[in-house]
């Protein structure tokens, strides 16, 4: 029996540092010479990752296409600018309920909205565990209530905002990058600092919610330590870990 079951798609994060040092002739575009590439798992298998810094025990259940689904960002090497991002993949398959463990302490769904998890299926998992965090990128809607928690960023916040039930709202932590996060009309600040990449931050976040919460069961401890971990990643390149 995991203590923490991580539930969602899956990828494969590549970044190609690059340098550009002058346009092409044809075209006002950058011509972009490759310096090296740095692969992770990404999306669920991030935060699964993050998890395993702090808590050992913890599986993973995901999309068995994960590695053919491939998000690569082509990045300026010196400024760390973002040229571009090149997704690529095959269909992602809907989860097998049964392929879950329902016996585990926390349930944490990392729901990228690519098809492996609807709402119907999220629905049935809130309904069936008493303690589960989410992480969609979904509108809202009375499908996640039974969740315990629900992290999502201030853009998801505010797509939803017209969905949000009160139930819904008395769950809800949002982040707001450089402004902390925001939980049941608090706000949880964090330290002003030189923000490097903001890549897999969300996923730290939940990450160390969960790891908190499942020792202390104190929420507003976790936040405060998701906070933490949040900000030592986004002072690193490319998706990083706790």
């Amino acid at each position: 029996m995991p203590k923490i079951q991580v539930v969602g798609e899956s990828c494969i994060d590549i970044f190609v540092y690059c340098d550009a040092d002058r346009l092409a002739p044809d075209l006002p575009v950058p011509i972009l010479q490759e310096n090296r590439i740095e692969t992770n798992p990404g999306m669920a298998a991030n935060v699964y990752r993050n998890v395993l810094t702090k808590i050992e025990d913890c599986s993973l259940v995901t999309n068995e296409s994960w590695m053919s689904v491939l998000k690569t960002r082509f990045v300026h090497e010196k400024s760390n600018h973002l040229f571009f991002r090149l997704d690529s993949s095959k269909p992602i398959e809907t989860l097998d309920l049964a392929r879950l463990d329902f016996s585990s302490e926390i349930m944490v769904i990392s729901d990228y909205n690519k098809g492996f998890l609807t709402e119907s299926i999220i629905e049935e998992i809130c309904h069936s565990h008493d303690c589960v965090f989410l992480d969609t990128k979904k509108i809202l809607g009375s499908w996640a209530e039974k969740a315990k928690f629900i992290k999502i960023n201030e853009y998801e916040y505010m797509r939803s905002l017209s969905t949000i039930t009160d139930i819904l709202s008395n769950k809800l932590i949002y982040t707001r990058g450089a402004d902390g996060c925001n939980f049941r009309g608090k706000n949880f600040p964090v330290k002003r600092m030189d923000i490097r990449d903001t890549s897999g931050a969300g996923d730290s976040f939940m990450a160390a919610l969960v790891a908190e919460f499942l020792t202390t069961s104190d929420i507003e401890k976790s936040i405060k330590a998701a906070n933490s971990a949040a900000s030592k990643v986004v002072r690193t390149r490319g998706v990083g870990v706790i």
